[in-house]
């Protein structure tokens, strides 16, 4: 492949309700749309999932961009390549921006895909059909707010349920959900909002069956994780955490976790991706796919790294519907029972709809070999 031009476009996408997590809120969302260009005019997508502020990590819309600008695109256009592993070892020399970097290779995973006329899930490796997908729910003004929402997004056949929680919205809330759903299958997901010195709460939540406790401390912990595992029969699944391979084999090694919520943007792409999926296979943990309030684009992307084989939780995909009036994509993503079936057509399986894209630019820029 030849990468012969790439247009990055600053997208500003208004969310149907404000998402609330123990970081920050969200009204709408602001991301960068990658398209890569070869020399016979066949263009793969990509998005970076980074926020507009540092909230979740460090990186943000403006440091992608400057990322891409200045460094990861001239990478991308000096020379072909023969497949997009081959990013890795080209971006190897720079540190982190771990987004930026996973915007770009998975636009020339799309566009790889559609030369070799393959399904993304296939260029990948996966052999699902249909994947299992939850819903995840930000942190409500009410409790009876938050169990009016499970309560359709479960009778609409969702898989499970994350529920975001913080200290002060966490074991009484938890045990109002559960005493009203006593069978639902349920996650808690703190997003790095606790320390060591709330194990004894956290230690509470052990009576409700959960799932799993997503990220209860801080986001480049897995030590204190390992000691805070010991202690909870609810399995610990560990995201901010995880930023590679190494991460992940350090995390197993020392117990820190007993599940693995892998994002492709967190962590550098999808070859990455694919690998911390093998590595903990391999050691018998399972994984999932998290979801950062991607439009159709990115979407496509984690329905097609779900297709592996050891991603045998629901992830977080839910419909594009429950995000956005209309996404950039046709057909929009839709979820049937708890299931989305997985697109057979080359690439990422949908079509980009430029008349959405042009809608929803604020800003483009076009960058040529």
């Amino acid at each position: 492949m030849k990468i012969k031009q790439v247009i990055l476009r600053h997208m500003e996408m208004e969310l149907k309700s404000p998402f609330v997590t123990s970081f920050g809120a969200f009204t709408k969302k602001e991301f960068i749309l990658v398209e890569a260009i070869d020399e016979d005019g066949v263009s793969g997508w990509g998005e970076s999932v980074a926020f507009h502020s540092p909230w979740y990590n460090e990186e943000t819309v403006k440091t992608n961009w400057h990322m891409l600008e200045d460094f990861l695109l001239p990478l991308v256009l000096q020379k072909p390549m023969e497949h997009p592993n081959e990013l890795r070892q080209r971006f190897a020399a720079i540190r982190k921006n771990h987004m930026a970097k996973s915007a770009i290779e998975g636009a020339v995973w799309d566009l790889y895909a559609r030369k070799s006329e393959l399904s993304l899930s296939e260029a990948l490796g996966g052999k699902k059909k249909e994947i299992e997908v939850g819903i995840s729910i930000g942190i409500q003004k009410s409790v009876d707010d938050l169990l009016r929402i499970i309560e359709r997004y479960s009778g609409e056949g969702y898989r499970r349920i994350k529920m975001k929680i913080k200290p002060g919205w966490d074991v009484e809330v938890v045990r109002e959900v559960r005493r009203r759903f006593p069978d639902l299958p349920l996650m808690a997901d703190a997003n790095s909002a606790y320390s060591l010195e709330d194990a004894e709460r956290l230690q509470a939540l052990d009576e409700f069956q959960l799932m799993m406790i997503e990220q209860p401390l801080a986001a480049d912990d897995i030590v204190d994780h390992a000691t805070l595992q010991a202690k909870l029969h609810t399995p610990i699944c560990l995201d901010e955490s995880i930023h590679s391979w190494e991460d992940a084999k350090k995390a197993i090694q020392l117990g820190s976790c007993k599940i693995i919520n892998i994002k492709i943007g967190r962590v550098g792409g999808l070859t990455e991706a694919k690998l911390i999926h093998d590595l903990c296979q391999q050691h018998g943990i399972p994984v999932w796919c998290g979801g950062m309030l991607e439009s159709g684009v990115g979407r496509a992307h984690n329905i097609a790294l779900t297709t592996l084989e050891n991603f045998v939780m629901p992830g977080d995909t839910a419909a594009s519907s429950y995000y956005w009036e209309r996404d950039i994509i046709d057909p929009e993503v839709t979820v049937h029972n708890g299931v989305i079936h997985v697109p057979q057509g080359a690439g990422i399986g949908y079509e980009v709809n430029r008349q959405q894209v042009d809608r929803y630019t604020v800003f483009k820029k076009i960058y040529d070999a």
